[in-house]
């Protein structure tokens, strides 16, 4: 068992005064941020016992970040909610991780209620009021003890939890400053949610740096431009689709001080990567996910213009090897199931046997790399799709669609989309009429709304094997040529 001192504790012993979390209405130095999340630990001792979980449903808000930093003080795990999810989305989520307290802002309160069954609920602004006395001082940090679940769906379409230990986050963000490097000016923009791990990473590599976290509550295009000088920005992580929005804003260069773009949630096109080396934009490119804490590989900062479509080579605590269907160790440029191990590797998933620390987590991703170690990632999944760095399953949407009565077969696929990467269409085969526009908001109404088809298109038979498997990239290639 290994422990830490708390990290924000220690940053408020080092840098009192020092700022910590910005946000529109307000700024904390890391010693009132570390008052207001003992304050925060302390209401949640009072509220759950040590060992519970707690769930919170939450945009991005100064209030989040108290919250994350107050759980492990409290001793309780964080199952961290997405809240573009539907009620019965989220409902699922809180059966089987089973909390014993949801925290929610009043703003959702209404989503909270459907989902919660009889779980009891908090809303955020009452446990993150401000603290009236001073608070107990932290204990350590145990590595091994489980600091967050966030769901991430499996390739059946049906969520996992995977656990993550404060360990995970430690390493990952051990590894990621190793590659990255730190500065005493460094200020990192964050506004990708907070309830997915490339945002909540931000949050805990600010008080484990000791730099300041600027945080958006949503994605602005104009906004972090503007931030980005104003705030004197040095890092900032984004998906493919805020950057090319970036990009739009103003063809003016970007500010000097500027030294990351940490550009994750899929392959990076092309002609996106060429644009921002044309504009000297320092774009890094990173390969990660929610088992791993974030990133598992990360292109240099030195190498972001020198080599295009690459995602580096893995964070130091990782071990990454290509295994071909044989099961071997693919050769240089052969392409292969990217495989991941290491201290930053989630050992498990909620009501699931917990992964050995030395097993190798298979990605389901393709990849491979070249000569001389890079990492290049072919697809996330074979039927992964992805708009604007959010994860769509195809079956996941199939099972909406067939639980309408009209809908006797569905399949749906990821077609091309300038602005999102990806964006999915199904097609149908029907028992009875239905209009696309039925079945559109028939999804709508148990999907979040970046997993609804954008275009449902009416067959006589899907493609599919003699045992009777849809044949996915068959079907891709033909809804692709109907969406041209």
């Amino acid at each position: 068992m290994i422990h830490l001192p708390d990290w924000l504790a220690r940053q408020a012993a080092l840098r009192p005064n020092h700022p910590a979390l910005i946000g529109a209405e307000a700024t904390y130095t890391f010693a009132e941020l570390d008052r207001w999340a003992g304050a925060v630990a302390v209401r949640l001792g009072q509220s759950v016992p040590p060992g519970s979980r707690v769930a919170l449903l939450a945009r991005n808000r100064l209030a989040y970040a108290a919250v994350v930093h107050a759980a492990p003080r409290a001793g309780v795990t964080l199952v961290l909610l997405n809240t573009r999810l539907t009620a019965a989305e989220l409902a699922f989520q809180v059966r089987d991780s089973g909390p014993a307290l949801l925290i929610v802002e009043d703003e959702l309160m209404a989503t909270a209620r459907e989902a919660a069954g009889e779980t009891p609920i908090i809303t955020l602004e009452e446990l993150a009021a401000p603290a009236e006395a001073s608070p107990p001082p932290a204990p350590p940090i145990d590595l091994n003890a489980p600091h967050t679940i966030i769901y991430t769906s499996g390739t059946t379409g049906r969520p996992k939890g995977a656990i993550l230990t404060a360990g995970n986050h430690w390493w990952n963000a051990i590894g990621s400053m190793l590659n990255l490097g730190l500065r005493d000016d460094d200020r990192w923009l964050a506004v990708l949610p907070l309830f997915h791990v490339g945002g909540l990473s931000i949050l805990l590599r600010g008080v484990i740096y000791g730099i300041p976290v600027i945080l958006h509550e949503r994605f602005d295009p104009a906004l972090v431009r503007r931030d980005l000088a104003a705030q004197r920005v040095t890092i900032v992580s984004l998906v493919a689709v805020m950057l090319q929005r970036l990009l739009a804003v103003d063809p003016a260069p970007f500010p000097p001080h500027l030294r990351c773009v940490l550009l994750g949630g899929g392959p990076a096109p092309l002609a996106l990567l060429e644009q921002c080396a044309a504009r000297g934009i320092p774009v890094t490119q990173t390969y990660g996910m929610t088992e791993a804490a974030s990133q598992a590989a990360t292109l240099a900062p030195a190498e972001a213009l020198q080599r295009l479509g690459s995602a580096g080579k893995p964070l130091l605590p990782v071990e990454l090897r290509i295994v071909t269907p044989a099961g071997h160790d693919a050769a240089p440029g052969e392409v292969g199931e990217i495989c991941l191990r290491g201290p930053t590797i989630s050992p498990g998933y909620v009501g699931r046997p917990p992964r050995q620390p030395d097993e190798w987590l298979p990605t389901g991703d393709l990849g491979y790399l070249d000569g001389e170690g890079y990492l290049y990632v072919v697809d996330r999944r074979s039927d992964l799709i992805i708009a604007g760095g959010e994860n769509i399953y195809p079956a996941e949407v199939e099972a909406a669609l067939l639980s309408h009565p009209a809908v006797a077969e569905a399949g749906v696929v990821g077609v091309p989309d300038p602005e999102w990467g990806q964006r999915p269409v199904a097609a149908v085969v029907v028992r009875q009429p239905v209009t696309s526009e039925e079945l559109i908001a028939h999804c709508r109404a148990r999907l979040a709304g970046y997993k609804v088809p954008r275009a449902i298109v009416f067959v006589d038979e899907l493609p599919r094997t003699a045992a009777g498997k849809l044949r996915r990239h068959t079907l891709q290639r033909m809804l692709e040529r109907i969406n041209e």
